[in-house]
């Protein structure tokens, strides 16, 4: 999304970045935690930690599915209801269609974890 030229004239293509580059550095800081974790032979199984993954998990999904539908609403008013991407050729519709199904795979896979970590926390 960041690559197509004309992302930045609609706020909510800017917000589904800001959104993908929020859970990159939430999941790049649970990798770190990890292999610090694996490496030192630690257990992080307390209950106030698993919380907060939990929490985190959670805001970063919902924040993500946010980003998402709102991108695919402004990608559908663009490209089927206005038929702007036809007029605009400078606008790269097809990475923003591509980059709006990313997200909500992405989306999907962060449920996923969320409600994994939800049950590993009533495990705890």
């Amino acid at each position: 999304m960041a690559s197509a030229s004309g992302f930045s004239t609609t706020t909510t293509f800017c917000y589904l970045i800001a959104s993908m580059g929020l859970q990159f550095l939430w999941s790049f800081g649970l990798v770190c935690l990890d292999i610090h974790e694996l490496r030192l032979k630690k257990d992080l199984h307390s209950h106030v930690l698993v919380s907060l993954f939990v929490v985190g998990d959670w805001v970063t999904s919902v924040l993500s599915l946010a980003a998402a539908c709102s991108s695919a609403g402004v990608i559908i008013l663009l490209s089927r209801d206005t038929n702007f991407c036809r007029v605009e050729k400078q606008l790269a519709c097809s990475m923003f269609k591509i980059s709006v199904a990313l997200a909500f795979v992405s989306w999907y896979l962060l449920a996923i974890s969320s409600f994994v970590m939800f049950w590993l926390l009533a495990s705890v």
